[in-house]
């Protein structure tokens, strides 16, 4: 652990004046005539971030939050974050920034678990679960975690690839030599969104003798076949869509037919994108925000808060969990959800959505309690490390 250096966030004032400056010159879209109703000037969000929402945002941001960024910064630094180096095969070293609270409730015997981001996200979604995971209240008998969130190689303060190729299995591998070089050699993971593809990848390439078990908030599964699952593809012909099913088909319907348009551009040509949304910060606001709203389940974001065929289903045989929220953006049935590992533990929540460590901590914090700790399919799969 010689090269970990603790990390505190510190913008200069020079890039904050610099953004003072750009919000202020900031152009939105010309209002529309008064003659007619126009979707651009309304609260529709048929086409995206209302005209009225993002004008909302661009003042707060302009004269409320930049003017008390010290106090945000102080939040986040609340957290314990550090830097180390890490190498990943064919791409060099890369500056691994990430949050590591350790449980003070049961220093030797708590899980280590790692916490996967994924996009539009960043290491300061897992600071609403560090309390539930780390401090359980005494004599709750709930297990306790040591929790590592990264940055992603690109993400935050982490450095970002220089090369091309940098894909699944290379984020995979960042976040598992991390892990080794804090020490943990056998731990859990916990992703949601491209953390998800990450934690899955993790399982199937380190899995058993290093990541030991995972846990996602968003299942996302195959329609089970004859040949790859015969068992599972007879299951799913016999057995009728729920009504949960059906929504969540739907949900994913929508997302595949009205909210992919970002990932189209993203997996295409992020470069040209990149020099719009690196010049405007009112550009980068309204792109991100979007997924804020249409991607939760009427979580109120305060003005401070700021289809996937391509992925393969690999098998691992280590305990897989997964939690349900009805908000997320592809929900698939149960069935689906068994082509992804060796499922042992599920929940269904009746309210959330693609941010749930964010949106619904308490709820996903219970999930990994009730799958980790006593009498769940995955206690003690950590050597001496059970959470008690």
């Amino acid at each position: 652990m010689q090269d970990e250096q603790p990390f505190r966030i510190s913008v200069s004032q020079n890039t904050l004046d610099g953004l003072a400056q750009k919000l202020a010159i900031a152009t939105l879209p010309a209002p529309a005539p008064a003659t007619y109703t126009d979707a651009l000037d309304s609260e529709d969000w048929t086409y995206g971030v209302p005209r009225p929402t993002l004008e909302r945002l661009l003042i707060h941001w302009r004269t409320q939050f930049l003017p008390r960024w010290h106090e945000h910064q102080a939040v986040l630094n609340a957290l314990p974050q550090f830097t180390r180096s890490i190498e990943v095969d064919g791409h060099g070293v890369f500056t691994a920034h990430y949050v590591h609270k350790q449980s003070t409730h049961n220093p030797k015997g708590a899980i280590p678990l790692l916490f996967l981001h994924g996009w539009p996200g960043h290491f300061n979604e897992v600071s609403k679960l560090l309390p539930f995971l780390t401090t359980p209240p005494a004599n709750a008998g709930y297990p306790s975690f040591h929790v590592v969130a990264p940055s992603l190689p690109g993400f935050g303060f982490s450095s970002a690839p220089t090369k091309t190729g940098f894909a699944v299995a290379q984020y995979a591998e960042f976040s598992h030599k991390l892990m080794l070089s804090l020490g943990y050699t056998e731990y859990v993971v916990q992703g949601g969104d491209w953390g998800s593809f990450i934690a899955h990848r993790l399982a199937y390439l380190y899995g058993p003798k290093h990541v030991k078990a995972w846990h996602t908030n968003m299942p996302a599964g195959r329609q089970p076949t004859f040949l790859r699952n015969p068992l599972l593809y007879l299951q799913h012909a016999i057995t009728p869509y729920s009504e949960r099913d059906k929504k969540g088909l739907a949900r994913t319907q929508w997302f595949n037919t009205e909210g992919q348009g970002y990932f189209s551009i993203q997996s295409t040509m992020p470069q040209t994108l990149s020099y719009a949304l690196a010049d405007s910060p009112v550009g980068l606001l309204a792109w991100i925000y979007e997924k804020l709203v249409k991607w939760t389940d009427g979580y109120d974001w305060g003005d401070d808060e700021g289809n996937f065929d391509e992925f393969p289903i690999l098998w691992s045989p280590i305990p897989l969990g997964l939690s349900y929220f009805p908000q997320e953006i592809t929900i698939c049935p149960w069935t689906w959800s068994r082509t992804m590992g060796n499922v042992v533990f599920e929940s269904e929540h009746d309210k959330g959505g693609h941010f749930a460590a964010y949106e619904q901590p308490q709820a996903l914090a219970d999930d990994l309690r009730k799958m980790f700790g006593k009498g769940g399919k995955a206690y003690g799969v950590v050597k001496e490390k059970t959470g008690y």
